[in-house]
């Protein structure tokens, strides 16, 4: 719903249909009575309504008969004026009403580029930034998602935070709110006591931290001994059975993913080195293939969507993979629905997946990760050039004419022999193409995409220990790799090196670096995600106007034996395993 004074203005923005909410799917109840939570996703209303989790998240909670969520996203600048000029906080789509009236403001932090857009949204709420300066009337400030298992540099912002799933943890959550709003207790007094009688919630301002000479964390202790020293992330146990939004809002425009998506897997046994959610959706647990074929048939029929998607980290992996396959292949042909897997595993890709999947045909997309066999058994990668051979030949041979290939530069151990072997595999793939079809007239020629980010240390991971290379380390090797690249057929894509600095600030960064983030965000930086937003002296001046030292952060490797601002985040991997993968990676041959 628009507030009124929007109706006749909205015309003069870029994409009014991301503000006007109604879609179908829609969830709309009496608001009398009612926990007011609203789901703020920190970026434009096409990558929000993209994200599974939000829909799932939507869905639990307006399952909740004393609970009413709504949704918001970040506005483009153009519609940030106009909120300004017309003197109208931010609202939810819903009901329309300011974000500044709800219970429970809750933002999802998906990425660590999308931090400066938290306090965008809040203070275009007209909500005071910092949880210190809120009043008893302010609304509970909350975040969750993949960035909150390194809480700290945004604890100065929240209240409180979700670690974890929070398909069963939010519900709990708003049932506490309705009782100690019942009881007629402050929302400190509902703080403490999410803190220490729910699983999973953190609230910062009931930890301190003290810091030694170096920089280096000295202690980090909760203020109160009722409060636990650990905070346990929440996991859902019965995955199967676990919500699936089978009728989920359809937006009225063009989306990042426009289609059903189906979560097969949650977690990962890989166990790559590198990788942050293996290790934060761990144990593994999977949806049987009648609960896929289900899900599937009801979210298309109440969608319409033409295409499924199959969400995994590793869907090649998924064990009921051909029998959801054969449950659902003549229904999808008759039904015209096209059926699309992310990137998978070089070592168990198939002429048979390729004939399962149709749509195959069109995108095939690997993830060597690294460019030579040595550094990808120092990242525990498991797949070998032999792997990569065999799928390339699977591919080309099955009619594709085009492979994406996904690869880190800047990885622990690095060599510049590693980066050229990133060259060398796409021009393998390249030469397979050509041993196994020919120079046939007529015939597309072959296109190997490589695409490169840039290593940033997460975490909770074996490689969080580890420094990130310099900016001009960075750079100086995706100018290698390019001079390297001699074939027209190969085409080379990377990710702002720049952008990967302050992602690995913010990724590895303790409380003080809440003070360069809003000292960004005080400087005019949102949408880091974008290209055209994205300024990195803006970054730089911050950290130096907030006394932080981005090398201490990025790309200092930190001795074992360091406290870890994450340190009190128990995400069911022991440090001490961590620590021995850390080892064996940096092992000499």
């Amino acid at each position: 719903m628009i507030p009124h004074a929007l109706k006749n203005k909205l015309k003069t923005v870029s994409k009014p249909g991301r503000y006007i909410g109604s879609e179908k799917g829609e969830i709309i109840k009496d608001k009398a009575g009612k926990t007011r939570f609203c789901y703020c996703f920190p970026d434009t209303y096409e990558i929000g309504m993209s994200n599974l989790g939000m829909k799932i998240l939507y869905g639990v909670l307006n399952s909740l008969p004393d609970v009413w969520c709504e949704r918001c996203f970040a506005p483009w600048p153009d519609m940030a004026e106009l909120l300004k000029k017309e003197n109208i906080p931010l609202y939810a789509l819903e009901s329309g009403d300011y974000l500044k009236d709800f219970d429970i403001v809750s933002f999802s932090l998906q990425y660590e580029l999308s931090y400066t857009n938290v306090l965008y949204m809040l203070s275009l709420a007209g909500i005071p930034l910092s949880a210190q300066e809120r009043s008893e009337e302010d609304p509970v400030i909350l975040c969750g998602g993949p960035c909150v298992y390194n809480p700290e540099p945004f604890a100065e912002f929240f209240d409180i935070m979700s670690i974890g799933e929070g398909e069963e943890a939010l519900p709990e959550l708003c049932r506490l709110y309705r009782d100690s709003r019942s009881k007629g207790e402050s929302k400190k007094q509902f703080l403490f006591r999410a803190a220490t009688e729910l699983e999973g919630f953190y609230v910062p301002s009931l930890y301190q931290v003290s810091y030694l000479p170096s920089g280096e964390i000295a202690s980090f202790e909760p203020i109160d001994p009722r409060v636990p020293k650990k905070v346990t992330k929440r996991i859902v146990k019965d995955f199967d059975k676990s919500y699936y939004p089978t009728d989920p809002i359809v937006p009225h425009i063009e989306t990042v993913h426009d289609r059903v998506v189906l979560e097969a897997n949650r977690g990962c046994f890989r166990g790559c080195r590198f990788c942050q959610a293996g290790v934060l959706f761990r144990p593994i647990r999977t949806r049987s293939a009648e609960t896929l074929c289900r899900q599937a048939k009801e979210a298309i029929k109440n969608t319409g969507y033409g295409e499924i998607s199959m969400c995994s980290l590793s869907i090649s992996d998924y064990k009921e993979l051909d029998k959801f396959c054969q449950s659902i292949f003549d229904w999808c042909k008759k039904e015209k629905i096209n059926i699309s897997l992310p990137s998978m595993r070089l070592d168990n890709f198939s002429r048979e997946l390729m004939e399962r999947f149709p749509g195959l045909k069109r995108s095939l997309t690997f993830a060597p990760e690294a460019g030579t066999q040595a550094l990808r058994d120092r990242i525990r990668k498991g797949v070998t050039e032999e792997d990569l051979e065999k799928s390339m030949e699977v591919a080309f041979s099955s009619g594709r004419n085009s492979v994406k290939l996904y690869f880190i530069s800047g990885l622990p151990t690095e060599t510049d022999e590693d980066v050229v072997g990133i060259a060398d595999l796409a021009m393998k793939a390249v030469d397979t193409f050509y041993r196994v079809r020919g120079k046939v007239k007529g015939d597309r020629p072959v296109s190997v995409n490589i695409s490169v980010s840039c290593f940033i240390p997460k975490p909770h991971t074996p490689f969080q220990w580890d420094g990130q290379n310099s900016l001009s380390e960075l750079i100086r090797k995706q100018e290698l790799l390019r001079s390297a690249i001699k074939s027209r057929r190969i085409q080379y894509s990377w990710h702002d090196a720049r952008a990967s600095r302050i992602e690995a600030v913010l990724a590895r960064g303790d409380r003080r670096v809440s003070k360069a983030i809003l000292a960004a965000y005080n400087a005019g930086q949102i949408f880091d995600g974008w290209d055209e937003y994205f300024n990195i002296d803006r970054w730089e001046k911050a950290f130096s106007d907030g006394g932080i030292d981005p090398d201490f952060y990025a790309n200092r490797d930190i001795p074992l034996d360091s406290i870890l601002p994450w340190d009190f985040i128990d995400v069911g991997v022991t440090r001490a395993f961590l620590e021995s993968e850390h080892q064996k990676a940096h092992l000499p041959f």
